[in-house]
């Protein structure tokens, strides 16, 4: 059975900096594709940054680049995302999301992702 958990989330001012993980289990994150996406009230879910399959590639989302980090540890089979400079509207539920025959055409599309986190809450705000 495949799980992934995220944390890390919270409550960060405005040009902040918060990490959220994703440990996985049942499932080997350097053989799938991994993503993260997120969602704000009253929004649909945007694709923040992923690793292709083979983890040759990492992408991002044009609203994130250059502000988030997308890391993996594969010993720890744990995927992180490290958001500085953080802004209100990067306020939203953050989550991961892996498959194992995303091709990298889809990989921005959520469809494509066979396993979810729950979420975890990043609340931007003085």
């Amino acid at each position: 059975q495949v799980q992934l958990v995220e944390s890390g989330g919270g409550l960060v001012q405005p040009g902040g900096s918060v990490r959220v993980s994703c440990a996985a289990s049942g499932l080997t994150l350097s053989g799938a594709a991994t993503a993260w996406f997120r969602q704000a009230p009253g929004k649909e879910r945007e694709y923040v940054a992923g690793y292709s399959r083979t983890g040759g590639y990492t992408y991002y989302g044009d609203s994130v680049k250059g502000r988030f980090t997308i890391s993996r540890d594969i010993g720890k089979n744990t995927m992180y995302l490290q958001m500085n400079m953080l802004k209100p509207e990067d306020t939203a539920v953050y989550y991961c999301a892996a498959g194992r025959r995303v091709i990298t055409s889809s990989l921005r599309s959520q469809q494509a992702y066979d396993f979810w986190g729950q979420g975890t809450q990043v609340i931007v705000s003085s």
